[in-house]
């Protein structure tokens, strides 16, 4: 990718690569399309993984993967909950994330394109999971943290992870200062999964 352009960019420039990867999340072997222009395309990446281990969904919550990429949260949520949203700015990964959705044979998911909340704005949620777009700027990853507040239902609870040396503790005194409560509830690889309740 150029190097002005990052995966947040709504319309990657980056010429199509196609790749096919396995991945066992949770116990099941998954089947996820990446491409270039979107973010850990080789590979399910440690954060993700350690983020889909230490959610915790049950089955009548409604989720909202935000920031989904090409989906592996997301579809792992829905094998889970009750239903799942996955929601990305970049127009590549949710054509595969929609992809993905079908080709693990997913009934209860659907995957927006749009930046932040914007698609998903009348709907609240149980559980919000990201892996946010740190490479975006405090600016865009503290406005999620922010919208998760107001979009989760009493009780619900946001889920983030982050590479310890990109900014998790900064991110975790936000969210503290945000939700008036913060869990480290998994930490491994160089990334903390982080936990915050509304109240």
């Amino acid at each position: 990718m150029p190097n002005n352009e990052h995966y947040y960019s709504q319309t990657p420039s980056a010429p199509h690569k196609y790749n096919k990867i396995e991945a066992e999340l949770r116990g099941t072997t998954y089947r996820f399309l990446t491409d270039a222009g979107v973010f850990s395309k080789e590979r399910v990446d440690r954060g993700t993984r350690l983020l889909i281990k230490h959610m915790e969904i049950h089955e009548e919550d409604i989720v909202l993967d935000l920031g989904c990429g090409y989906g592996p949260i997301g579809i792992v949520a829905a094998g889970i909950g009750r239903y799942v949203y996955l929601v990305d700015i970049n127009e590549r990964a949710v054509e595969l994330s929609r992809i993905n959705i079908e080709l693990n044979n997913i009934k209860n998911a659907e995957a927006l394109l749009g930046e932040g909340f914007a698609p998903v704005d009348d709907t609240r949620f149980d559980v919000i999971v990201s892996n946010p777009p740190i490479r975006a700027g405090k600016k865009v990853v503290y406005g999620l943290v922010q919208e998760s507040a107001t979009h989760l239902n009493p009780g619900g609870d946001l889920y983030m992870v982050a590479r310890t040396k990109q900014g998790a503790q900064s991110l975790a005194k936000e969210i503290e200062r945000v939700f008036g409560n913060i869990y480290e509830v998994g930490k491994g690889g160089g990334y903390r999964v982080m936990k915050a309740t509304r109240y």
